[in-house]
């Protein structure tokens, strides 16, 4: 059997707190053949980049590699969070390109590709994870590294004329043809891929998810929706009413629903237009006045970068301006929380809201609207609302789908969830829990890696 070796900017060391959906999969992928787990350290060291550590447990070879602090500055929080990150959700006009990040961003894959090919063998199977190595393949290429080499885009791929407007985009968008595979979210984001191949990669789309690059190298594409740990997920919910903080949120609302936003706090989750929609559900339904309180939980996340601490003050003052003019002295419709909690609280969240409001302007997939769904009471389940741009709305046709730059249509989506029956809700969920059972995140990692090992080298 060939080794497993993932690659990804960050790896979860044994003993660490990384225990989402993805490092499961991974973890458990890694356990099936042996393996190698390859990515930065998460140090950053004073002076030069490239010192390696190495770790070894049950039957998996953990490296990381540390980076200096000029290199973190541009490969991270430079050209991957300020150019990548806005550019591959469609946001052209927060793209803050330098040149001098770009080049951080190609000498880190290239550190990469140096501390990992000599560890490779030729009938190794590479998996690689998200934009921060989008270029690694083919520096791997150059030092001959001959092992099939997999890739998959965790967030959106954007419309060709948007990446064609970066500048140089064709080192770190071109380079994709190295891979052997390359997997996406959706069909959409395949779609995308191919037509910027065509129309400004210089590749040849020979069929759907089939493209010749401009040396003659095939390499094939397709989409690979990710999953969630239904099952884990699921028993975790059923035991969420234990947690003290969950009946103390149950016992705060006095009988009223719960709508429930959970987000990082990034302008891709379309938070301002959510807390106007909601305004407007306020204003357009009285009559569901004091029923219903949303709360909305949003991590800071990027902290350090301008446009994130500007989103974090107009959300304080949305809230506070719709509070000022809805509230009752027994009833505040707006609670806003800047915190992470931990996954076993966010499940008996999920589990409390009858409404689960997940409505980012552009999403890859968005694993909290899955994680909603399967944390539901079989016997008296949410209403999912949700988003025509996140990549999850292709496979939860029980949601109701809504439009999250229409705050009317937003607004009554949320009043629908509110006064939906109790035998729609469940033949609503219904059908979407059957989607995550049969397809969750071990069907998919092992979906992907079959079509990796399937593809002729």
């Amino acid at each position: 059997m060939s080794r497993l070796v993932v690659v990804s900017n960050r790896v979860a060391l044994p003993g660490s707190n990384q225990n989402g959906g993805l490092a499961v999969a991974l973890d458990a992928a890694l356990r099936d053949s042996g393996g190698l787990w390859f990515g930065w350290s998460g140090k950053v060291a004073r002076e030069h980049s490239g010192e390696v550590h190495e770790e070894h447990h049950e039957g998996i070879d953990y490296v990381t590699v540390d980076l200096s602090r000029e290199d973190y500055e541009g490969h991270y929080n430079g050209f991957s969070n300020r150019t990548l990150w806005p550019l591959l959700h469609f946001r052209l006009d927060l793209v803050d390109y330098n040149v001098g990040t770009q080049a951080a961003y190609r000498g880190v894959n290239a550190l990469f590709a140096e501390k990992l090919a000599k560890r490779l063998r030729d009938d190794d199977i590479v998996w690689v994870h998200d934009y921060h190595l989008l270029p690694l393949a083919q520096e791997l290429r150059k030092r001959g590294v001959r092992a099939r080499i997999g890739f998959f885009l965790h967030v959106p791929f954007p419309s060709a004329d948007i990446v064609a407007g970066l500048p140089n985009h064709e080192q770190t968008f071109g380079a994709l043809v190295a891979y052997d595979l390359v997997g996406f979210q959706t069909e959409r984001d395949l779609e995308r891929f191919q037509d910027y191949m065509r129309l400004f990669g210089g590749g040849e789309v020979q069929g759907r998810g089939e493209v010749r690059g401009q040396d003659g190298r095939q390499v094939r594409a397709d989409a690979f929706p990710i999953g969630i740990d239904t099952a884990a997920l699921e028993s975790l919910a059923s035991r969420s009413g234990r947690i003290a903080a969950i009946r103390r949120v149950h016992s705060s609302l006095n009988g009223r629903m719960l709508a429930l936003g959970v987000d990082r706090l990034d302008y891709s989750k379309g938070l301002p237009e959510r807390f106007r929609a909601f305004e407007r559900f306020l204003e357009k339904y009285t009559k569901l006045h004091g029923s219903l309180t949303y709360l909305q939980i949003a991590p800071v996340s990027r902290g350090g970068v301008a446009s994130y601490r500007a989103l974090r003050r107009e959300l304080e003052q949305f809230a506070g301006h719709i509070n000022g003019g809805h509230a009752h002295p027994d009833w505040t419709p707006v609670r806003y929380v800047n915190r992470t909690y931990p996954h076993a609280t966010l499940t008996g969240l999920y589990r409390l809201a009858r409404i689960g409001l997940i409505t980012p302007l552009r999403d890859g997939m968005n694993l909290v609207a899955k994680e909603y769904v399967a944390a539901q009471d079989p016997a008296d389940p949410g209403a999912l609302v949700l988003s025509i741009f996140a990549g999850a709305a292709r496979e939860l046709d029980g949601a109701l789908l809504v439009n999250p730059f229409d705050s009317d249509g937003v607004a009554d989506a949320i009043a629908a969830a509110a006064k939906m029956p109790l035998e729609e809700r469940r033949e609503r969920w219904q059908s979407m829990i059957t989607r995550l059972r049969d397809y969750d995140i071990h069907a998919w990692r092992k979906d992907f890696l079959r079509a990796l090992a399937e593809t002729q080298r």
